[in-house]
């Protein structure tokens, strides 16, 4: 088990590889694995970005374990902390995470990669969901699609099962860059590293906000962030680095941020 999650840490970046051949489909165990290593990089104040990929070029990531299925596990079982893939159901996750996806993003796969904050894909990428075909419900997707792309686009996908190519993806605003597969991997190191020099404070205020004004009505969020009742936005208000970013403009120079 500890070969099939590999991780890869990088000054405040870590890169977290699922390897799992020949599809990277994911079972009980792998989730559990996957959850501990994500809760570890949330609870790890010197990390600020996480990447998110698999190995080979083939597959992203097939998603649920069919065959782990037909051998005992139970679709509805122990994912661990984090829910499938360690990611989905993750608390106060409140860092940047980016998934770089080479290969089909297929059912729990491509919920795997919806679970991301940021989504660069290479050109050969596809994405589907065919749990129709299967008799059962994508359900993280069902209930993520339709917030993010035009209702009837993700009703599409969810009835038919059909594949979404990468170019597809983009224009609907699923992935955030299309690239040839060579340079996918420099693209998204690229982007952490952008990530990893910003406001991790920020950041995290930026997550939460947006994480629970998801369900509320506008002025309910706002009056949530203005009276500082979301823990994020209460400690960026009082920190050193809320204070850095305007002194740092006034003297014209470069903040330095701590996470203070």
């Amino acid at each position: 088990m500890s070969d099939v999650v590999k991780t890869r840490r990088e000054g405040g970046i870590l890169e977290v590889t699922l390897d799992r051949p020949k599809a990277n489909a994911i079972d009980l165990a792998t989730s559990r694995r996957m959850g501990e290593t994500f809760r570890a990089f949330r609870d790890d104040p010197e990390l600020r970005v996480a990447i998110v990929r698999t190995a080979g070029e083939k597959f992203f990531s097939a998603g649920w374990d069919l065959k782990a299925a037909a051998g005992g596990d139970a679709v509805d079982g122990d994912y661990g902390v984090g829910g499938f893939g360690g990611l989905q159901e993750l608390r106060d996750l409140n860092k940047p995470v980016i998934a770089c996806v080479n290969g089909m993003a297929v059912g729990g796969g491509f919920e795997l990669a919806l679970s991301c904050d940021l989504i660069y894909a290479s050109d050969h990428s596809t994405f589907a969901l065919p749990e129709i075909r299967a008799g059962t419900l994508a359900d993280a997707a069902t209930i993520k699609l339709p917030k993010r792309i035009p209702y009837h686009v993700a009703m599409d996908l969810l009835f038919t099962g059909r594949w979404m190519d990468s170019a597809e993806a983009q224009r609907w605003g699923l992935v955030n860059e299309v690239l040839p597969a060579e340079r996918l991997e420099d693209r998204v190191w690229e982007v952490a590293r952008l990530l990893e020099s910003g406001p991790p404070l920020v950041f995290a205020a930026i997550k939460e906000t947006v994480r629970v004004a998801e369900g509320l009505p506008f002025q309910e969020a706002m009056n949530k962030v203005t009276r500082r009742q979301l823990p994020s936005v209460d400690i960026l208000y009082d920190s050193e680095d809320h204070e850095e970013g305007p002194r740092a403009f006034a003297e014209g120079r470069d903040p330095v941020w701590t996470g203070r």
